[in-house]
């Protein structure tokens, strides 16, 4: 047998066959159509949020038991993490990829979770490292008014902050009750935005033009977020019925203390989630209650979760129907005449017909009704400074009103009523407030954050690393134990919360799992030192594709469990 002789080879000749004891030689890039990237790419559940929540990063700090860096980064966008995760619609959870998995993320509770946490021991938001010479003032101290204190606060503006009533809280002491979202809660989150040096101004009411303007000279900015206050009527029925009540005037004096005295039945006319809320507090001040509303079951406004726990608390649901009119019976009772209707939702929210159903007349008895079909908007005090559409003061994404120096945010300037899109207006409007003045005072605030691209979708995680879970357990109080303000919902407790955190695919959000490196044919992916990715900033990849030897065969996209590797078409 001869043995093959070696020899070198001539210099810039690339040899045959591998003797340099590295493929380092073979700059396979060159039989590419597509390129490997590794991206920092938007989750789907981070765009669904109301306040841009950086969802995938706060769940991979609580993954690692890392609840204080969970609760920093929560707070970054939203400043009432306990008040959120009692009260958010969720949008994020009908939006996570892990639906077509097995089950959606309970983001909603795992947010609880961090934000009572945090509550238990303390953790204070950092004083605002410099003052600066501005001073903004925000009218109305419900979400979208606090959520601007808190976002421009901590920039270091002196913030002033006007409400009418005596309470800050708006809609969330007002309208939403304790057994949802406890006082003491609410209280210690606002408290804590307070700390900051919020100057707070209760009992101020700005009535009219004259009183806008004066508020308008003193401030270098100002952040209108008055709610929404006037309720609507049914025009059926007169105003001045001794047994005619509306919705936001029951669960003001309900959520008080002092529950109005209605007589035994109650009718609560409406869908939405003010009108359950006016029903179950009706049901524990010791009425018999009937929903009658609009919509059908599945058309309700109100949360899934929130019309369950009422149907299990006694309230008779009578859905897909219309009051028309309502005669005293003779005996000191009403005799209330409706009929079924299809409820057919319009093009925008808050917008609708119905259909009647010829021969579905029906009859209700009861003592008194309680009308709870949303409210508007307060413009008079606005009149002739802020431009209005549609019952609402016109504003922008960022809040911008057209009048200068004044945003507009919540109820006020949008129909999307609910508490944490108001949280999401506020912070937007306090950027944009932020950059203006900035700008005013000669310097380069930087450009708002643009839209993104799209999100993640589930198609691109490698689901296959991911075991199917459970997703954590929903559990209520039971219905005997309903009295008083107890809170129907209960919390996580910190097993479930790692648990849950787990079942996060993390998209669009980096792992470090080096499987892009460990998968690719050619080495060419590299992990990035700690040192260059901390210098690029958190949304910087994590790791490079060398272009001389990447020849675009997607292993490494079809392996990552985040989808942070994607392919880009190269032309040559």
């Amino acid at each position: 047998m001869t043995t093959p002789v070696q020899t070198k080879p001539a210099a810039g000749v690339v040899p045959p066959t591998w003797t340099t004891g590295s493929t380092a030689v073979f700059k396979t890039g060159t039989w590419r159509a597509a390129l490997a990237q590794h991206v920092v790419a938007p989750s789907p559940c981070h765009q669904a949020c109301p306040v841009d929540g950086d969802i995938a990063e706060w769940l991979g700090l609580a993954r690692q038991g890392d609840w204080r860096g969970a609760w920093e980064v929560l707070v970054r966008h939203n400043p009432f993490p306990a008040i959120t995760g009692r009260v958010c619609h969720h949008p994020c959870e009908a939006a996570c990829n892990r639906a077509v998995h097995d089950q959606p993320l309970a983001i909603c509770r795992m947010e609880r979770y961090v934000g009572d946490r945090a509550l238990a021991a303390g953790w204070p938001f950092p004083a605002p490292a410099h003052a600066l010479d501005g001073h903004v003032g925000v009218l109305g101290g419900g979400p979208a008014g606090l959520s601007a204190a808190f976002q421009l606060r901590r920039r270091g503006w002196r913030v002033s902050l006007y409400e009418a009533s005596g309470q800050l809280g708006g809609l969330m002491r007002h309208g939403i009750p304790g057994y949802r979202l406890a006082r003491e809660v609410l209280d210690a989150e606002i408290e804590r935005v307070l700390a900051l040096g919020v100057e707070v101004h209760c009992g101020v009411r700005v009535e009219s033009p004259e009183d806008f303007a004066a508020l308008r000279a003193r401030h270098d900015a100002l952040f209108v977020a008055t709610g929404a206050a006037r309720p609507r009527a049914l025009p059926q029925l007169d105003a001045a019925l001794p047994w005619l009540m509306q919705g936001a005037q029951y669960l003001a004096a309900a959520n008080a203390g002092q529950p109005p005295a209605l007589g035994r039945r109650l009718v609560v006319v409406g869908g939405g989630s003010a009108a359950i809320d006016t029903a179950r507090s009706a049901r524990r001040a010791g009425h018999e209650v009937t929903l009658l509303a609009l919509e059908s079951r599945a058309q309700l406004p109100a949360q899934h979760d929130e019309v369950e726990e009422a149907l299990e608390e006694g309230i008779a649901l009578v859905d897909g129907a219309a009051l028309q009119r309502a005669v005293a019976d003779g005996a000191g009772g009403l005799r209330l005449e409706c009929a079924q209707v299809r409820f057919v939702a319009g093009a925008q929210r808050g917008q609708f017909t119905i259909e009647s159903q010829p021969g579905a007349e029906f009859t209700l008895a009861a003592d008194a009704v309680v009308v709870s079909i949303g409210q508007d908007a307060e413009l008079a005090p606005f009149e002739g400074a802020l431009e209005s559409r549609a019952r609402l003061i016109a504003a922008d994404r960022w809040g911008a009103t057209g009048s200068t120096g004044v945003w507009a945010g919540g109820d006020v300037a949008s129909m999307e009523r609910f508490v944490t899109a108001a949280f999401g207006m506020g912070k937007r409007a306090a950027l944009a407030i932020h950059a203006e003045l900035l700008r005013r005072r000669g310097a380069q605030p930087g450009a708002l954050p643009a839209a993104e691209g799209p999100p993640v979708g589930a198609e691109a995680i490698a689901r296959w690393y991911y075991e199917p879970a459970a997703r954590a357990p929903e559990r209520r109080l039971e219905v005997a134990e309903r009295q008083g303000e107890r809170e129907v919902q209960l919390g996580l407790d910190e097993a479930e919360a790692l648990a849950e955190s787990a079942r996060c695919f993390s998209c669009g959000t980096c792992i470090d799992c080096d499987n892009c490196v460990v998968v690719c044919p050619d080495l060419a992916v590299q992990r990035l030192a700690p040192a260059q990715v901390q210098a690029a900033g958190a949304a910087a990849p994590h790791y490079e594709v060398l272009l001389d030897y990447c020849k675009g065969c997607g292993l490494c996209v079809r392996e990552c469990p985040t989808g942070s590797m994607t392919m880009l078409e190269e032309r040559r």
